[in-house]
């Protein structure tokens, strides 16, 4: 059971596999759908935002996964603190109804939170880099 334990947490701080689990939950996040007409894509922050506080604190907790996947890479205190901060933003006025949907569909706090880690990676891991589409 020990070799097993040690697989899965190597696989949980191998930073390639932290970049693609990191773009995938961004993608789910932010950009799983495209609105026609004006071509903006949306994911589950939007859709599950619609709902009332309730929403929001789902998707905060949704992006918190982010910073989890963050504290996996050792990034800083500092760059975790901002990562945080853009979440607070985003389901403070997220919440508010009406205003906080607008809010939703121009802030991408998981957008921002995945650019600071690939920041990381591009600097400490340059060997996970991929070309972006």
């Amino acid at each position: 059971m020990d070799r097993i334990d040690e697989m899965v947490g190597s696989r949980a701080r191998d930073p390639l596999a932290v970049r693609q689990r990191v773009e995938a939950m961004e993608k789910l996040l932010e950009g799983m759908f495209v609105i026609p007409g004006i071509n903006r894509r949306v994911g589950l922050d939007f859709i599950v935002g619609l709902v009332p506080v309730v929403g929001d604190i789902i998707t905060a907790a949704m992006g918190s996964y982010l910073i989890w996947e963050a504290r996996n890479l050792g990034m800083s205190k500092f760059q975790m603190t901002r990562m945080a901060g853009n979440i607070g933003i985003d389901t403070l006025f997220g919440a508010v109804p009406l205003v906080g949907d607008a809010f939703d569909f121009l802030w991408r706090s998981n957008t921002k939170n995945l650019r600071i880690i690939r920041k990381h990676l591009d600097k400490h891991h340059p060997e996970t880099v991929t070309i972006q589409q």
